[in-house]
């Protein structure tokens, strides 16, 4: 009988020695290949892997009792501060900046098949968000004006609150929050013109600076038609009536 060849070597697997630089490093290095921007208030989830959050809770924890530790916190004995490190790192990842961890929420959108072409406003929806000075509280409102046209796609009214917690669950400012609500419902929707306004108190100027507990700020961002034509702006703002 002729001599059989050996079986051919299996292919070579993937180097299964586990990454060992921290987390935050490993999806640092993968955002900088990308040569894509990290600011705070960026959504950073395309660049997450299965398991990358859990395991940022974990580093963050660490890093967060380091700070207790610093700040002379006896987290041994003091029963309340016990597990203050964790509580704080999983309310920073999956709740209060979860916008900056986790892809947009789905939107259906339906065709305009009833021509609609007449003032829509959505609001006053709550958001809440962080100072990216401080990380102190921004609680507010927004409300969202839309004048579709013909070719616009309808979306869900919950999907506008939706849309508004998932940019505004990063640490930001308002002028800058706002203005990428915008953009965002600017491309969902397609409209003829799109405006959005916010009236929010901020934290930093009540507990701490100043302390003035009596000051808001009201922005807004106007697109298209809200923007070229003043009577629609009026109508808008005359809609919304901010001292409700």
């Amino acid at each position: 009988m002729p001599d059989r060849k050996p079986p051919a070597p299996p292919p070579p697997k993937d180097d299964p020695t586990p990454d060992p630089r921290p987390v935050s490093e490993q999806i640092r290095a993968r955002i900088l290949k990308a040569k894509h921007q990290f600011h705070a208030n960026d959504n950073i989830s395309a660049f997450l892997e299965p398991g990358d959050v859990d395991a940022l809770v974990d580093e963050v924890a660490a890093k967060m009792q380091g700070v207790l530790e610093s700040l002379v916190i006896d987290t041994d004995s003091d029963h309340n501060t016990q597990a203050t490190a964790k509580r704080v790192a999983k309310m920073y990842l999956k709740e209060v900046f979860h916008g900056r961890y986790a892809a947009a929420p789905p939107v259906t959108e339906f065709p305009n098949a009833s021509y609609l072409n007449e003032l829509m406003i959505v609001g006053p929806i709550t958001v809440r968000s962080a100072c990216s000075h401080h990380f102190c509280p921004i609680m507010g409102r927004v409300w969202v004006g839309v004048m579709p046209n013909e070719h616009s796609n309808l979306i869900g009214l919950s999907k506008y609150a939706r849309l508004a917690e998932w940019i505004m669950c990063r640490p930001q400012i308002q002028e800058e929050a706002i203005t990428q609500l915008a953009e965002l419902l600017m491309n969902k929707v397609t409209p003829d013109g799109l405006a959005v306004v916010m009236e929010a108190d901020h934290f930093c100027m009540h507990w701490r600076g100043v302390k003035d507990d009596a000051s808001k700020m009201i922005n807004s961002v106007m697109r298209g038609s809200f923007l070229k034509n003043p009577n629609l702006r009026r109508e808008f703002l005359a809609l919304i009536n901010l001292k409700n």
